[in-house]
């Protein structure tokens, strides 16, 4: 991957579309071209060598014992069941998290030199910090009803286990805006009345039910833009960044906003939300025929004498990442197919092409995004079209409406 993304692909632009609106180097200086290259080749690089090194990490913890040392410091002065898998979750979470920090630090660090990250490092550290916690409260709940069930149904545990993520998952999708978000931001109303109010009007266009338009403070942690609707039912919000309004003009502002509400007019929030719950299936399924497979195999190696003891935690994770990963490239491509659909969405809502563009031109701009990425890149890491691609079906939309 290190030569693939370095030395050997391409993200040069077409013949074709040299000099038109969708040529990077018509709207962003030499520097930020250059800039723009080297970020993205060393965020994408990251990330491929990221997943396989928590694969790794997984097989570390497995092979030399230190699940089951988790394991025994688990079980000291402790009686009930559920209290002791908490522990070695505790353990084990602390531990990849430390392990991972250098990583995170350098992330952080590296967006930092690009002038993407605004963030003060007592800031970062305060987030880092609530990841960490709300991570792990949602993987403890999940791993003691899933190693409970473990317990109660050896063949059917994963049926059950499915069964429940349903309502789980749509619960985190109530509690998200309201409970979650705000323990990072500060969220708000709309201060600029007249905006918020251009923007309730399209939401009325596309029957979206909402008395007010949010804005959250990210404007002293990065200087990215952003817009959004979350949250399903009551708790459904349109939020905007400070930063997006900060940085564009009124009519760039409501195209993006038609694109956010193109994603909940076309129900891609339930549809996202059905795939989700299929694919758990699929996914609980494999693990329960794999797991136990590669206990009978290698078990011994593993450290693991059975699948219901909580020592096999690692290896259950280290096969969700893997499947994860594999089914990266289809899910990838069904976002990315959602998001040009928003996109046209927002193009017959607001019949504002030219908004679109210079909308996308200056997403690529300040995230110094890779507005035409390498093949495997793009379809493993990117969930939503190219710049290139999304530029370029404006003009197309602009000449078909012509």
């Amino acid at each position: 991957m290190y030569f693939y993304i370095f030395h050997w692909s391409s993200n040069g632009i077409p013949e074709v579309l040299k000099g038109t609106v969708a040529d990077p180097a018509t709207f962003m200086t030499e520097r930020e071209l250059l800039l723009s290259e080297e970020y993205s080749k060393v965020k994408n690089f990251i990330f491929f060598i990221l997943t396989p090194l928590e694969w790794l990490v997984y097989l570390f913890i497995l092979g030399t014992g230190l699940s089951r040392v988790f394991e025994k410091w688990s079980e000291l002065g402790l009686k009930w069941k559920v209290i002791k898998n908490g522990a070695y979750l505790f353990f084990l979470y602390l531990f990849t998290a430390i392990l991972f920090y250098p990583v995170d630090l350098y992330r952080y660090n590296l967006s930092k030199k690009y002038g993407i990250s605004t963030q003060d490092f007592s800031s970062w550290m305060r987030d880092y910090v609530i990841d960490f916690w709300v991570g792990f409260i949602t993987t403890l709940i999940i791993v003691i009803v899933l190693y409970w069930l473990l317990h109660i149904s050896k063949k059917r545990w994963w049926l059950y286990a499915w069964l429940l993520t349903i309502p789980f998952a749509i619960f985190m999708m109530y509690i998200q805006p309201v409970i979650i978000d705000p323990l990072y931001n500060e969220f708000y109303p709309l201060k600029d009345k007249a905006l918020e109010e251009k923007i309730l009007d399209l939401a009325d266009q596309a029957n979206i039910p909402s008395e007010h338009v949010f804005e959250v403070n990210m404007a002293e942690k990065t200087n990215a833009m952003n817009a959004y609707v979350t949250g399903i039912g009551d708790n459904s919000r349109i939020v905007l960044w400070d930063t997006t309004l900060n940085q564009l003009s009124e009519s760039e502002i409501l195209f993006i906003m038609a694109h956010e509400m193109g994603h909940y007019v076309q129900k891609h929030i339930y549809i996202g939300m059905a795939a989700y719950i299929l694919s758990t299936l699929v996914g609980l399924w494999l693990i329960s025929k794999i797991m136990p497979w590669l206990i009978d195999r290698f078990g011994q190696v593993l450290k693991i004498k059975e699948m219901k003891d909580i020592n096999s935690l690692p290896l259950f994770l280290l096969l969700i990442s893997l499947m994860l990963f594999l089914s990266n490239p289809v899910s990838n491509f069904v976002s990315r197919y959602q998001e040009s659909r928003a996109d046209e969405y927002a193009m017959e809502l607001t019949k504002n092409p030219e908004a679109a563009v210079s909308s996308f031109q200056n997403l690529a701009k300040t995230g110094l995004s890779e507005v035409n990425p390498p093949f495997i890149v793009k379809i493993f890491r990117y969930t939503h079209p190219s710049m290139l691609e999304r530029i370029n079906t404006v003009a197309e939309y602009t000449k078909k409406e012509k």
